[in-house]
């Protein structure tokens, strides 16, 4: 059998930025960049081509204590990777989240999207939709999926995860990523899956991987993204869906001259009432005022 190879359009790394060619993208990228899987879609770690080969090739898939768990070599050390350690090195909030939403739910909300493509069918297509939403899936489906290719079809899985982010629901995106690594494992391994992730869980159980040289550059999403998800089939209307309420984020740049200090990553606090420190001072009453 074959080496795994290195998928070059897997797990790659989001573009979350503005610049003049994400003309009317501008709601939806807002949205990514607050949203609970944010650090998943852009983390961006060395990626080193032996940790990646050797966690893979020494993979096993063990229970101990009653919990399902990875445990592989890398330079003749142990790497344990669990649903949990997902969830902690990756900072996703979903332990109670759902694995995958009804079909009846997952039709009703693509519905709502305005999919142009309705069947009764478990597989959809991102080009029925208007391009922020295909932007939306695009992005979702190439970082943070299992798959290695055919980019245009997602699952009921991954229609879970973009419906529950949309709709303000907890997706269990950890269990996900555990269960295609095992699975990964049960059928044989053959693409080297998860590589940003997988890079990640490495450092922080061994620390510094530098002593490697050979460095494997995954592609990332570039702004040509925007020109692609605007191109549409000759069978779609062109009719432009708006995103859900649940989706609307206030931008940086309209918080005003205040927000000259924040960055993309600087979380944006509401604030119901204004601190004591910060209400008015009272005119002193005049001294007729204080006889009266």
């Amino acid at each position: 059998m074959s080496s795994p190879k290195f998928a070059e359009t897997h797990n790659v790394v989001a573009f979350l930025e503005k610049p003049k060619e994400s003309d009317g993208f501008a709601e939806i990228i807002d949205f990514l960049k607050a949203s609970s899987v944010s650090y998943a879609l852009t983390v961006n770690p060395v990626i080193y081509t032996s940790c990646i080969e050797q966690f893979w090739a020494t993979a096993k898939v063990q229970t101990v204590n009653g919990v399902r768990q990875i445990q592989a070599l890398v330079d003749k050390k142990r790497v344990i990777v669990t649903e949990s350690s997902i969830r902690r090195d990756l900072h996703l909030d979903d332990a109670e989240g759902t694995d995958c939403l009804p079909t009846a739910t997952i039709f009703e909300e693509l519905a709502r999207m305005r999919y142009e493509k309705p069947s009764q069918k478990l597989t959809f297509y991102k080009a029925f939709f208007s391009p922020q939403w295909k932007y939306y899936i695009h992005t979702i489906t190439q970082c943070l999926s299992a798959k290695s290719t055919t980019w245009n079809e997602f699952s009921s899985s991954m229609a879970s995860l973009i419906i529950c982010l949309a709709t303000n629901q907890k997706f269990n995106l950890s269990k996900y990523i555990f269960d295609a690594m095992v699975k990964h494992l049960d059928g044989g391994v053959k693409f080297l899956l998860y590589l940003h992730f997988l890079q990640v869980f490495i450092n922080q159980q061994l620390g510094n991987m530098s002593t490697h040289k050979k460095i494997f550059v995954n592609p990332s999403h570039t702004k040509k993204v925007f020109a692609n998800m605007k191109r549409a089939r000759k069978d779609f209307s062109r009719r432009i869906t708006p995103l859900f309420d649940t989706m609307m984020v206030q931008p940086v740049e309209e918080m005003g001259e205040d927000s000259d200090h924040l960055t993309d990553s600087t979380p944006i606090r509401i604030i119901d009432q204004p601190s004591s420190s910060s209400q008015p001072k009272k005119d002193k009453p005049s001294k007729k005022a204080q006889r009266q």
